[in-house]
Parts: structure tokens; sequence; C-alpha cells
């Protein structure tokens, strides 16, 4: 029986409030929730979804093995050397300060989660919505919503909620804390100065040099639109850093992502009057300054989605939602958005055009030296993966329309 031509081109599942991270040439998601019938339901904590940038492909979804976190949203996911590791989260039995990590260069083809249980010093309090900076082989983490017992109460903590019986409370964070990954050590940093972020969650961190940068976030009802960075070698703070001209809108469940050396993009999110936000901007540090993308399509807002960088500058979003989640929470993505922030090598446009033009070339294409042979042919199936998705994308709307009249 033939294999049905749509199964080699299938994608990641919907999702919301889920890990992504890139290493080498491929793309990893994992976690993250969905919603039916008005219930969110956790994704399983054993599948792996892998994208392979040079075909444009997702892989057949990977079953994972070891020790497995819960299926939870809201968790941190950062890789170091080869290996995705994933903090906190929420699932439902409430909010996790457990951390995890999977090899994700395996020689096998196994994915196994491992439970570190053997870490010297303090974890951080249970958490969700939080963000993390990679930098020296250290995962070094911010903020977040989660609980607190009446003695962890500290000034790094707003107060959203409390369940006085327990003596629980409720609310965001502004601490730091850091997981050595080459000692398995968890320690939070003397603080040497500057002010502090407020307390906040569902904002988005990223690192230039050796700068960890914050922009957004909400606490209580108001969402921020303030940038800040924190020196990881000196552990000062910049207070809010000024903005010459324009700046974005306040906004959280928002994106970040470092493209080469001193810009930043930030996309999507959601505004503080619950607008689904689509818009992009890159932050120039040599020039303090924010400059809005105009190309950007208007039809297709995302919050709380990932943002990767790939190879060439393309950042890769993938997931998240359309709607607002507060309100209407149905309208979660499979697509995998991509923003070329960046001119292409001479190369990558060599064969794209050679990918797009495989019909018109078929003579000529065998003909070509072995190795430009095989990146070629990786560019044929991702135009063909695209066009594929296109039509199907174009027939579903189609039929979307005929079902409307």
């Amino acid at each position: 029986m033939a294999a049905d031509p749509a199964d080699q081109f299938c994608v990641a599942e919907e999702r919301s409030g889920h890990c992504a991270v890139v290493d080498g040439n491929f793309l990893y998601v994992w976690g993250g929730y969905v919603s039916i019938e008005e219930n969110e339901v956790y994704l399983p904590s054993d599948e792996l979804w892998i994208y392979d940038m040079d075909s444009g492909l997702w892989q057949t979804m990977h079953l994972m093995e070891g020790e497995l976190p819960t299926s939870m949203s809201g968790s941190c996911g950062a890789s170091i050397n080869g290996k995705l590791y994933i903090f906190g989260g929420f699932d439902d039995k409430g909010y996790s300060n457990r951390l995890y990590y999977v090899n994700l260069r395996t020689k096998t083809g196994t994915y196994r989660w491992k439970k570190i249980t053997n870490f010297k010093g303090q974890p951080p309090t249970p958490r969700d919505k939080l963000s993390c900076w990679v930098y020296k082989n250290r995962l070094i983490y911010f903020g977040g919503y989660g609980c607190r017992k009446h003695n962890e109460l500290s000034d790094c903590f707003d107060v959203h909620d409390a369940f006085w019986e327990g003596q629980i409370f409720w609310g965001w964070h502004n601490d730091v804390h850091v997981f050595d990954t080459t000692t398995q050590t968890w320690s939070q940093p003397t603080i040497r100065g500057g002010d502090p972020p407020q307390p906040r969650a569902a904002h988005t961190c990223a690192v230039l040099g050796n700068k960890g940068y914050i922009f957004g976030g909400r606490v209580l009802q108001t969402r921020m639109n303030d940038l800040h960075c924190l020196n990881l070698d000196t552990w000062t703070w910049s207070g809010r850093i000024n903005i010459s001209g324009e700046k974005p809108r306040d906004r959280s469940w928002h994106t970040l992502t470092p493209i080469g050396d001193d810009r930043l993009f930030l996309f999507g999110g959601l505004s503080s009057d619950n607008v689904p936000l689509s818009d992009g901007w890159i932050h120039s540090i040599a020039t303090n300054g924010w400059k809005q993308l105009t190309h950007l399509p208007k039809s297709r807002p995302r919050l709380w989605h990932t943002a990767c960088l790939g190879q060439e500058g393309e950042v890769m979003v993938f997931g998240g939602s359309k709607d607002d989640l507060l309100f209407m929470d149905t309208s979660h993505c499979s697509d995998l958005l991509i923003f070329q922030t960046q001119p292409y090598s001479l190369l990558r446009l060599c064969l794209d055009c050679i990918g797009k033009n495989a019909a018109l070339l078929e003579n000529q294409i065998p003909r070509l030296p072995s190795k430009l042979l095989q990146e070629v042919l990786k560019k044929i199936t991702f135009w063909a993966a695209m066009t594929h998705r296109q039509e199907r994308k174009a027939e579903t709307e189609r039929q979307s329309q005929l079902h409307s009249t």
C-alpha cells in the first residue's frame, strides 16, 4: 500500500507554553498545552518533535525514555553543549522547581530524560513563565510566577493571592538564580549594584555578549515595555534603559531573540488591552533605539510562542496562540513562521533558486558534484514541503468558506 504523501510533510502538533531550542541544524520542540473542549490539556512529556532546517521537514515524533518530567506548560527550556534543560512549569499538581535534561546529540537515536537530584545549593522556589540566560555553561534564571511559603517571602516577591490556612502565597518574582551545569550547583549571585526590574512573569530574556537583557512582562494587571540588562560578569543591573525614539508597546508572552552581535528581535505577545500582537521590532545596542519592521504580515499574531535563531540569522517562531488566552483559549497554532533578519549568503540564494525550479532543471541537477547535489536535494525537499503546506492551507480555507456560505 502506497504511503500517503501528506505523511512526509507532517508538522508538530499545535501548542502554547512549550519549549524550543536549536542545536546544530535542528529545532527541538517539547511540552506545552492545547485546548480541547474548553479544557487545558498538557501534551505528553515523552514526545519530542524535531524540525530539520536543511530540508524544511518535521521528522516523525520521537518517543522519549528515562525519568520523564510531568506534562507541563510554562517551563523554561534552554540548551547547553547539546543538552536540553527544562526547569519549572505548571502541571495538574501546581508549580514545579524541578530540573531535567536530555542529550540531544544521542548516537543511538534514543532520547532519555534525566532528573537532576544530586545538585548542590538551593533551587528557586516553584514557578512558571520565567526566562533564562545561557552564559559560560550556566543557566541563569530570572522572574516568573509561582508560590512561596510565609517564611520564604522577601523583597523579590510581589504577592498576588494567599491561602492563609496553609500559609501559601502566590505572586511574581524578580530574583536571579544560577545553575552551573559543570558543577551541578545552584546559587544566588550577590547583586552588586543598579536597580533591578520589578517582579514579573511572561517576560522574555536574551543574551548579547556578557549582558542579559529583559523586556516587558506582566505583574498584577500591568503589562510593561521596559528594557533592562544585567551584567553577567559583575552582577550589576542597568536600571531601566532610556530608549531614544519610538519603542514597542507594553506586552507579555512575547519573544526576544539575539541576532548578530548587537541586535535583538522582538516579536508578538499580548498587549495591555488584551490584543494579540503581530508586530516585530529590532533593537540596536549601538544606537540604543528600536526600529519597527514594516513588512511583517499583520494577520499572523502570536503569543506564548517560542522563537529560535537559525544558522543564517533567520528567526523561527513556532506555535503559540493567535487569540487572547485569558478569554478565548482555542486558537493554538502549529505553523512555523520564519523571519529573515539579514541577507542570506550567495550559496543559500543559489540553492533556493535551484530548489524552487527543480522541474525546469531536472536534466542538469544530476550532473552536480555529489556534495553540492546533496544540498540541492535537501532544498528540493524543502520547497516541495512548503508548496504542499501552502496548498493544504488554501484548500482548508476554501472548504471553510464553502461551509460558512
